[in-house]
């Protein structure tokens, strides 16, 4: 189809791409609310349905009917005749299939697409398009001939603006438009100070030879693939985002397993840290209020932001969340519904005006997923090791370049970053974390994979075979009882075969240049091999190591993840804040040295108190 454009997970459109950077910023105050999950579900239940016939539904007396038909400015449009401009043009159609038939790319695009056509649109007040698609086949549908190359054409001067073929095609996002992440988030001065302000304040003065500051730095390294991303050189940024992800995965195995052999499990002390606490607080404020002002002034909604309002906006008004999606993001029913569930308070507030504009709700549920995480990694550091760790966990987050990538393209990747963090947070409760694995599982569907090694931890030391029962029990309670509430309103609506096609099984189909899988032909055995190696690495963990605590938990889920994001054929970098929060756990809490053995008690020989 002319004019479908996939966006960072593959659905709909970004109109910033066209219209080069212009962005009204949005209508709300930077006065933002930080909402729990929990209290979005609620709202959603809690929620009033309107009655039959209501939010604008054909006969409806109790509510003016709102439009949801897209307003695109870029719309393409037929022009009426081939030969004669139309009204307000200097150029017909026929003028611009010449101009784009001596465009460089297209010469030799038609020099391996024999037989190509080339059709011209009108797009916007001053500009055409002209696409080529393959040459048609007897019986085949128009709508099914691929479009192999598109050119941009401004109509005064007749210049070439715009020329590109293969997967630039389709996917505008690979074009390197500037600005189509997070706007100014990207600007080299403001990405290399956060850098510094990253790593620089874990630098460990008396270990300068320590692992934790190449584990740092390889966090910061994704950074140059982002670099080749943002520049339009896939075949660059693609492969530069393997080694990174690589190197983690072995990183929190190895940390796992040395955890295990340790004598004593229990937290090491607080991290080494190359300047005063009361810095890390001073600069966590200022982060934040930078990341929120940043995403009030300078930032816009990618589809991910966008479905999650439209979803919310069909929950308000008593609509099946899974199909229908419009035509501008027809994809976007594409997520578990914890997502639109989480965005329904945030559409409350500021509604859905029907099409994709400053879309205020969004930009609202992101600055809250971000708060929200920045709390959780907070108090998860706290009841870890005390506030210094929580301190660190939360200022990591807020200075890591890559979390403020995603609040500000107000996608809904921190929801699973905080979902995961609030898992690991109620480690010691069975059924807390039950209820929080499967709600960031009913989010983004890899988080499922956390779920054995969820199920299955018990502290080293937490007690008898009885013990471990009851453990698994209760997490399955809390899992099936957070499932249910999840997906009770897609199973009452009768959309659970819309939600496996629409969500499931287009995620299993789904095409992607942003992975070696999907870049690279001839490589789907392989990528099986891969992704059977993820599910095994998933089962195992659950049972190996046997002696294991928070960290090697964070450890374990932390290689999971990454090893689930190996192995798919659509991989962005929104998705390094889905383990970052982990790897950080283990990075900062296992950086410290271990806490004194305590003393043995009084009349009971050393030996014994070593067992006990």
């Amino acid at each position: 189809m002319v004019g479908a454009r996939r966006g960072a997970d593959g659905a709909g459109t970004l109109p910033a791409l066209s219209t080069r950077g212009q962005h009204v910023a949005p209508r709300w105050g930077a006065g933002t609310v930080a909402v729990v999950v929990a209290a979005a579900l609620a709202l959603t239940a809690a929620a009033p349905q309107p009655a039959a016939g209501a939010g604008g539904a054909a006969g409806s007396t109790t509510a003016a009917p709102r439009s949801r038909a897209p307003t695109d400015p870029d719309q393409l449009v037929t022009p009426a005749s081939q030969v004669v401009p139309p009204r307000g043009r200097l150029r017909s159609a026929r003028d611009v299939l010449r101009i784009a038939a001596r465009d460089r790319t297209v010469v030799a695009t038609l020099r391996r697409h024999p037989g190509a056509t080339a059709s011209a649109y009108l797009k916007g007040s001053g500009r055409w398009q002209v696409s080529y698609f393959t040459a048609p086949r007897r019986g085949q549908p128009s709508s099914e001939r691929k479009e192999i190359a598109q050119v941009i054409i401004d109509d005064r001067t007749g210049r070439v603006l715009e020329s590109w073929s293969g997967f630039q095609v389709a996917w505008s996002m690979a074009r390197g438009y500037p600005g189509a992440f997070g706007r100014k988030a990207g600007a080299l001065y403001v990405w290399i100070p956060l850098l510094v302000l990253f790593v620089a304040p874990f630098v460990d003065r008396r270990r300068l030879r320590s692992l934790r500051h190449l584990d740092l730095l390889v966090l910061a390294s994704f950074s140059v693939s982002l670099a080749f991303f943002s520049h339009g050189e896939i075949g660059v940024s693609v492969p530069l985002a393997y080694p990174p992800l690589a190197y983690l995965l072995v990183r929190m195995l190895l940390l796992a397993r040395a955890r295990a052999r340790e004598p004593r499990l229990g937290a090491a002390a607080d991290p080494p840290l190359l300047v005063p606490t009361t810095w890390l607080v001073v600069g966590l404020v200022f982060l934040i209020g930078f990341r929120v002002g940043l995403n009030v002034v300078d930032s816009n909604v990618i589809d991910v932001g966008y479905a999650g309002v439209i979803g919310a906006d069909r929950i308000v008004h008593g609509k099946p969340i899974y199909h229908h999606f419009p035509r501008d993001n027809e994809h976007g029913d594409t997520y578990g519904p914890v997502v639109y569930y989480a965005y329904v308070p945030f559409e409350r507030v500021w509604p859905w005006r029907g099409r994709w504009d400053d879309l205020p709700a969004a930009h609202g549920a992101a600055v809250g997923f971000d708060l929200l995480t920045i709390l959780l990694l907070f108090l998860t550091g706290v009841r870890i090791r005390g506030p210094t760790l929580g301190i660190a966990l939360a200022y990591a987050w807020a200075a890591y370049p890559f979390t403020l990538f995603a609040s500000n393209s107000n996608s809904n990747d921190s929801l699973v970053a905080a979902l995961v963090t609030a898992a690991l947070l109620a480690a010691g409760r069975p059924a807390a974390r039950g209820a929080a694995v499967a709600l960031a599982a009913a989010t983004k569907f890899a988080p499922l994979a956390l779920a054995p090694l969820f199920a299955l931890y018990r502290p080293a030391g937490a007690g008898a075979r009885g013990g471990r029962i009851r453990s698994l029990a209760r997490f399955s309670a809390g899992f099936l009882a957070a499932a249910a509430v999840a997906f009770a309103p897609v199973m009452l609506e009768g959309s659970a075969g819309q939600f496996w096609q629409r969500a499931v099984a287009y995620q299993a189909d789904r095409d992607s240049p942003f992975s070696l899988w999907g870049l690279v032909g001839g490589l789907h055995g392989v990528q099986i091999a891969v992704q059977l190696a993820a599910m095994a690495l998933a089962v195992v963990v659950a049972f190996v190591p046997r002696r294991r605590d928070v960290m090697s938990l964070a450890a374990l889920a932390a290689a999971v993840l990454i090893a689930v994001q190996i192995g798919v054929t659509h991989w962005f970098y929104l998705y390094i804040v889905w383990f970052f929060p982990l790897v950080m756990v283990v990075v900062l809490a296992g950086a410290g040295a271990p806490p004194p053995a305590p003393p043995p008690a009084r009349g009971r020989p050393q030996e014994a108190v070593a067992a006990a």
